[in-house]
């Protein structure tokens, strides 16, 4: 362990004996090495980093790094009078955070459930909540500047997908929708089909996606789907909320893989919301954001993060996992956590009594904020951002005509395999149109008529806005759809219109023509 460590940023923290439980440490131990900086020049970006060295190439003609940074930056929202993160301005989601994220780079924001890694994510994606409040700063290549379509794309952690299509129609239809004009149809289709194989998902090509109607795809399926579609434009700024919790750990570490080729590739800058990796996918990761209550624990190379817990004495024992070491530390949501008792090698150094998390996370907390590691995050960021780079154009995508198209077809086949959505209805508007029918059959010309065919009306208009409830599920998840590929840049409002509206009026139509026609 101690070769390979050797060449690793050390870090003594900067604590006396009064204020710190932890043992000192020797003179040797003590050693800071200078570590090199993380930066890239002005030749060297967007052309993809691996490793802190950067390529020579790019494999996408004309893909510009995006450089991501963020300082000071705080999230509030209206506090309830309690916790101890409650100040007079509302209860902070996160706290005082700084960070970069790099071109050809996988940075992992880690925590316990609750730290503020979604929190951060979505700040940085600029899709906070209406009720939360942000103060701090959020640069794109040295400039604030809002993400435009084509540069950047956000998986959630909720797998919103058309439960009646296939995987290979769920790819192919947003490749229409998203992929430019220039594209031709054989190109889209060829783009769609290699995205699915790259994330393992062959042998589901052509099962549905499936929901409460019926069974389709498993989690970790779904969550696939999800980024298949989200990468096929190849945005230069990835965002991903938890990928690794519903796939497998086998299926995790191909698909994190596969992402990091194509961040490569493309001089992708990816950032990473991540519950529990496992070792070979936390050794995917360039950076890690190590977060607590909203509070940074640490921020620098992931590799290095396993120095910074031993010199602060909680040092990862032999054999486990140090994601799992990691987040077991920093974890509160249990009373006490027996870190280091009398002389057991399996926790570290001798002589520390029991200590409560909340004490655990005040010693790394404070030990980061006085480290080098802290330092050279506060020294990227500032170089960072005052450098102002090139400026986000929005890219090409599909022309009015074709996604309205598209998502016609998308939705007609939605309700021609959804049963409860369109073939219950129409079965229940032809039935009522013959009790109708029947019922005002023959009614005549005279006077009384008129009072008969306006009870007609009024008990036709009243049918349909009851009617109108039975499409409240399907109306909830095309909405939520729509917000996905709304946010993501994937079309506006006017192409989703025309859709709804044939879908919706093909009803209606048929039970006027059926009474009236």
């Amino acid at each position: 362990m101690a070769s390979s460590n050797a060449n690793l940023p050390r870090y003594v923290p900067n604590q006396s004996p009064s204020k710190s439980p932890l043992p000192l440490l020797s003179s040797q131990t003590s050693s800071i090495l200078k570590m090199q900086s993380p930066l890239p020049t002005s030749n060297e970006l967007g052309y993809g980093r691996q490793r802190g060295s950067f390529r020579g190439s790019s494999s996408c003609a004309g893909a510009d790094g995006v450089l991501l940074t963020w300082d000071d930056l705080w999230v509030t929202v209206p506090s309830s009078g309690n916790g101890i993160s409650s100040t007079n301005n509302g209860r902070a989601l996160i706290q005082d955070l700084n960070g970069y994220a790099q071109p050809s780079e996988i940075l992992a924001i880690m925590g316990p459930s609750g730290s503020g890694k979604s929190t951060l994510l979505d700040a940085l994606a600029g899709r906070l909540a209406s009720n939360t409040r942000q103060s701090g700063s959020i640069k794109v290549n040295g400039r604030k500047q809002t993400l435009a379509f084509g540069t950047s794309a956000y998986v959630t952690q909720d797998d919103t997908l058309t439960a009646t299509l296939t995987v290979k129609e769920s790819v192919y239809y947003s490749a229409m929708i998203q992929l430019p004009e220039s594209m031709t149809r054989a190109e889209k289709k060829e783009r769609a089909e290699t995205t699915i194989r790259e994330m393992g998902l062959r042998e589901a090509m052509n099962t549905r996606i499936g929901g409460w109607s019926g069974k389709g795809l498993n989690g970790g399926e779904k969550r696939r789907v999800s980024i298949c579609i989200e990468i096929l434009r190849r945005p230069k700024l990835l965002f991903l909320d938890e990928p690794t919790s519903g796939p497998d750990g086998a299926a995790s570490y191909h698909v994190m893989m596969r992402i990091l080729k194509l961040s490569q590739q493309c001089g992708m800058t990816v950032i990473a919301s991540i519950h529990q990796p496992s070792s070979e996918v936390f050794a995917l990761f360039h950076n890690l954001c190590l977060l607590s209550s909203g509070r940074t624990i640490y921020f620098g190379l992931a590799s290095a993060a396993y120095e910074f817990f031993t010199l602060n004495g909680f040092p990862c024992p032999t054999m486990r996992n140090p994601s799992d070491h990691y987040l077991r530390t920093i974890n509160k949501d249990f009373d006490k956590l027996s870190f280091i008792e009398d002389e057991d090698s399996e926790q570290g150094f001798a002589g520390n009594k029991i200590s409560t998390t909340e004490e655990a996370i005040q010693i790394l907390v404070e030990s980061y904020k006085s480290s080098q590691f802290f330092q050279q995050v506060k020294h990227c960021v500032s170089e960072i951002s005052n450098k102002e780079g090139h400026v986000l154009v929005k890219g090409s995508q599909a022309c009015f005509l074709t996604q309205a198209s598209v998502l016609t077809r998308r939705s007609f086949v939605n309700m021609y395999r959804d049963l409860g959505y369109y073939w219950l209805g129409l079965g229940i508007y032809i039935s009522i149109c013959f009790c109708i029918g029947m019922i005002f059959h023959d009614i005549g010309h005279n006077f009384d008529s008129i009072q008969a065919r306006g009870l007609m009306l009024m008990f036709v208009a009243s049918l349909l806005t009851l009617m109108s409830i039975g499409g409240f599920p399907s109306f909830v998840e095309d909405m939520e759809i729509f917000g996905r590929e709304r946010l993501n840049g994937h079309y506006g409002v006017a192409a989703t219109n025309f859709p709804k509206s044939c879908d919706s009026t093909e009803p209606n139509i048929f039970l006027y023509r059926e009474k009236f026609g």
